[in-house]
């Protein structure tokens, strides 16, 4: 790939890991046409070394591949999803969009199996998962993980367009989903859409 024109790359790289180019844009905070107008236009000529660094870091290639110097591997990156995980009622989203990226340490990466483009950044809303879980931290969510097992697992889940985070186990014939709180309300018995696993959590300051 490093043989590549940018542009091609950028290109390639987007189609392996499932991304439009603005969904990529925002995530560098930049017009959702801009990445677009850079590889049909050639506006700009080249990526700010900033995005460049961030979007090899997102899509895990080289900055090389897209115009920059040799150099080494960026950090892991997540996209922080513009979406919020509750642990209580449920938040309501109609589609997951990226609204930026957070660095997190390669050696936890590899540690949790993390592949790039199939993990993201959300934040817990609610007391649900209370103790476990509090208001305000920060989920490390596998998206490649969305078969529960018979062990009952922390999960992002949909139900009836709600987002929530909540324990789940494979059941009979369903998913039987449960919060931590015993004071938390009943989920609704409405079919259940796995988002992916929690791997890591970054609690909020308290």
């Amino acid at each position: 790939m490093e043989d590549e024109d940018p542009r091609t790359a950028l290109m390639r790289a987007a189609g392996a890991r499932g991304i439009s180019l603005a969904a990529l844009s925002s995530a560098i905070r930049r017009n959702p046409a801009y990445l677009h107008q850079f590889v049909t236009r050639g506006s700009p000529r080249a990526l700010a070394e900033g995005d460049r660094r961030t979007l090899a870091a997102m899509l895990d290639v080289s900055e090389r591949a897209l115009g920059g110097p040799p150099g080494p591997e960026p950090a892991f990156v997540l996209p922080r999803l513009d979406v919020q995980a509750s642990a209580g009622p449920g938040a309501y989203a109609d589609s997951d969009l990226v609204l930026g990226v957070d660095a997190v340490d390669p050696t936890l990466a590899r540690a949790l199996k993390l592949t790039p483009g199939q993990a993201g950044l959300i934040t817990v809303r609610g007391d649900s998962m209370e103790p476990q879980l509090n208001d305000g931290d920060q989920l490390i969510v596998d998206t490649s993980d969305r078969r529960p097992g018979k062990t009952a697992r922390v999960y992002v889940i949909r139900v009836d367009g709600a987002l929530m985070v909540k324990r789940v186990r494979a059941g009979r014939g369903k998913l039987e989903v449960t919060s931590d709180n015993p004071d938390a309300p009943p989920v609704p018995d409405l079919a259940v859409e796995v988002v992916g696993r929690v791997v890591w959590r970054m609690g909020a300051p308290r």
